[in-house]
């Protein structure tokens, strides 16, 4: 699964969030979970450049990491849905500063002409 686990012996706490929420896509998911339950196909659609394997996987580790809930649903087709865990829910002002320090960014490099 993941490569790097935060091994509990670094007293730094920006470790243990990476450890986390850190990857390509695991802000991403995060960030399109905090409005709510998604299913697996529209998280897909949220996240086009994310192949659906390495979707599954950082869904995978989210939920190993008890930030992610995932529900199965005894229907045919099956239906699977994904939403932030009570636990979870405490990383929304993160992504939403996360979000904040983009758009800050973004404006910074247009003026400097690095767009």
């Amino acid at each position: 699964m993941r490569s790097r686990r935060w091994d509990g012996k670094s007293g730094c706490a920006v470790e243990v969030t990476l450890s986390v929420m850190g990857g390509v896509w695991k802000p991403i998911i995060l960030f399109h979970l905090m409005t709510g339950k998604r299913r697996f196909m529209e998280l897909t659609r949220r996240v086009p450049n994310a192949t659906q394997s390495m979707l599954t996987c950082q869904l995978r580790e989210l939920e190993a990491d008890g930030v992610v809930i995932r529900h199965v649903y005894a229907e045919v087709p099956p239906k699977v849905e994904y939403e932030l865990s009570e636990f979870g829910r405490t990383l929304v002002p993160v992504l939403l500063a996360m979000r904040e320090w983009g758009e800050t960014y973004r404006g910074y490099q247009s003026t400097r002409g690095d767009s």
